[in-house]
């Protein structure tokens, strides 16, 4: 190897060892030394060509930047090794080109050499911040892209989910009351039905097979349920538990939606069978079809839904239309349920009486108390207003204590007007007898208020009696203990077997009404007949017999020829405040 030769090896060697470790670049040491002596030769031959061009210098200090040499010490590094050194090392210092026979030149032409390298590494270097800018840029532009296409992904995703149902994929209730909304203000036809269809006894296949086999009977039924939307062209949601909606475009009249409702139910309807086990389903719907001219959608769906709840009410496995009038009056009883809390701290409710009249004295023994309410807004209401909405809210416990106090602290007031004093006859609820209280709670009323058990007689329907249980007999026998009296109210009315008659630890039994009908035109008719044998039964058994229902002095003959002991009825006194009784 020449002298030359070796000269620039070791300088291609010294230039590695200085700019290596100033940027990183994906090579060996070995390939860097390769590299960087094909660098040395362009810069060579460069120095002794004999037409000089410092293009050989641009373009290594180009190749430098591209080859991830880009750090400024490494520019540095490179002029200062081959202002040193470069041209001794290859020995030009005094072999250039015959034109160029001097120091002078030799230096002239390296100094041009490393102007243009670091032109060449600036410009380089300079486009490859470009570059990476622009691919910066680029890749901005693309992640925004990206990140805005994840959010609508994302924000389709919640709003599907916020509109449909996770266990169906049914819309919810929410979608469909924005469809019916939409169909309300822009309507696509003159006319629509809101369909409810809610399945029956749905607890009761929860308790029975588990929830598990419950959402799978929910799926199969949205399953069968969609099917049938799909044929009609209409939108079926799951608005909650176990009940779905339909939205019916393009009614002509109710029996459109009636249809439709009896085909969703038939549905339904249809075996199941999960597990080898047989699912018994049915359902019921509400219907309400009308115009679809506008209109509150939460009020359509509110009718649509007490028209559901008609149809579970009337016996399940039906369909109910919507009905003005019965929403008119359900209406009424839920907001004389509402106050009825406010009316038992205002004390308004009041009790007025009717006579029990002996039949053979004409004189009365006793008083039935009756409840009246003194709304502050419909004025006096009778019992068949308000006490069904005190046993539907529980409030009839409360309610019947209150009016039980009344009724003693009244039949005290007439123990002290002298002898021969009335009984007062108080009915009691089934909640009350079905109460482990109402012993207690008796015992405590009479003991305040003063009044002897015999004068208190307490009343029990006779649908009351189908529902006694142990317990209950049970507390009619410590009522018994206590020296009240029991009777047995509306009986014959179909309910209680007359078995009952002999287990049953009361003193008497009132007739229902219904059996003075028809006795002044026809003493001899059918209700005649069952009328002698309910008080021959009576007496056999030893319970005393009170009539209700007289109005004419006929009936009260024919009940004193048969031994009926009292009678209640118009004939003796219509139900009135006890300040008009005894004046």
């Amino acid at each position: 190897m020449s002298d030359a030769g070796s000269g620039l090896d070791a300088f291609v060697r010294a230039w590695a060892r200085e700019i290596i470790g100033t940027s990183y670049v994906p090579m060996t040491r070995a390939q860097t030394v390769d590299f960087l002596r094909g660098r040395a030769d362009l810069l060579v031959g460069s120095l002794t060509a004999e037409t000089f061009d410092a293009g050989a210098g641009y373009a290594v200090g180009t190749t430098l930047a591209r080859a991830d040499f880009t750090a400024p010490e490494a520019l540095g590094r490179t002029i200062a090794l081959m202002k040193a050194r470069f041209l001794a090392d290859v020995g030009l210092s005094t072999a250039v080109p015959t034109d160029a026979d001097s120091a002078a030149e030799a230096d002239r032409r390296l100094a041009a050499l490393i102007g243009a390298l670091a032109e060449g590494f600036a410009r380089a270097v300079r486009d490859r911040t470009l570059d990476a800018q622009d691919d910066m840029r680029r890749a901005a532009l693309r992640a925004k892209a990206a990140a805005e296409r994840a959010v609508r992904d994302s924000e389709a995703r919640v709003l599907h989910a916020a509109l449909h149902d996770q266990l169906t994929g049914l819309p919810n209730r929410a979608l469909f009351t924005q469809e019916l909304a939409r169909t309300l203000a822009a309507p696509p036809a003159p006319r629509l039905a809101v369909c409810f269809v809610g399945l029956d006894r749905f607890k009761l296949i929860n308790g029975t097979f588990g929830p598990a086999v419950g959402d799978r009977v929910l799926v199969l039924v949205a399953e069968q349920l969609r099917a049938l939307a799909d044929e009609h062209d209409c939108l079926v949601a799951r608005i909650g538990g176990d009940e779905f909606a339909f939205l019916v475009p393009d009614t002509t009249c109710t029996d459109d939606a009636l249809k439709f409702a009896d085909r969703a139910l038939r549905r339904i309807a249809e075996p199941v069978c999960l597990d080898g086990r047989d699912v018994p389903l049915s359902a019921s719907a509400g219907v309400l079809e009308r115009s679809a001219d506008g209109g509150d959608p939460e009020d359509v769906m509110r009718a649509v839904g007490v028209t559901l709840q008609w149809a579970k009410a009337d016996g399940r496995a039906r369909c109910a239309q919507f009905d003005p009038d019965r929403n008119t009056g359900d209406v009424a009883r839920y907001a004389l349920s509402a106050a009825m809390p406010a009316g038992l701290r205002n004390d308004e409710f009041v009790l007025f009486y009717q006579p029990l009249v002996e039949l053979v004295s004409g004189q009365p023994v006793g008083m039935e108390a009756l409840a009246r309410w003194r709304h502050p807004v419909r004025g006096l209401l009778s019992p068949n207003e308000f006490i069904g909405l005190a046993e539907d809210s529980g409030l009839i416990v409360g309610l019947g204590l209150r009016l039980l106090e009344k009724a003693c602290r009244q039949a005290e007031a007439w123990r002290w007007r002298g002898p021969g004093a009335p009984f007062v006859s108080v009915n009691l609820a089934v909640q009350q007898i079905r109460d482990p209280g109402l012993v207690a709670q008796v015992a405590d009323v009479l003991d305040r208020v003063g009044l002897p058990p015999e004068l208190l007689q307490l009343e029990i329907t006779e649908s009351a009696v189908m529902s006694i249980d142990d317990h209950s007999l049970g507390t009619l026998r410590a009522l018994r203990r206590l020296g009240v009296r029991l009777v047995i109210d509306d009986f014959g009315t179909g309910y209680a077997n007359l078995s009952y008659l002999c287990d049953l630890p009361v003193d008497g039994l009132k007739l229902a009404a219904t059996f003075m009908q028809g006795l002044d035109d026809d003493p001899d008719c059918k209700r005649s007949a069952l009328l002698d044998a309910m008080v021959a039964v009576g007496h056999r058994v030893g319970l005393s017999v009170t009539a209700e229902g007289v109005e004419t002095p006929a009936q009260a003959d024919r009940l004193r020829r048969l031994g009926c002991d009292l009678a209640q009825g118009w004939l003796f006194g219509r139900p009135v405040p006890p300040e008009e009784l005894f004046s």
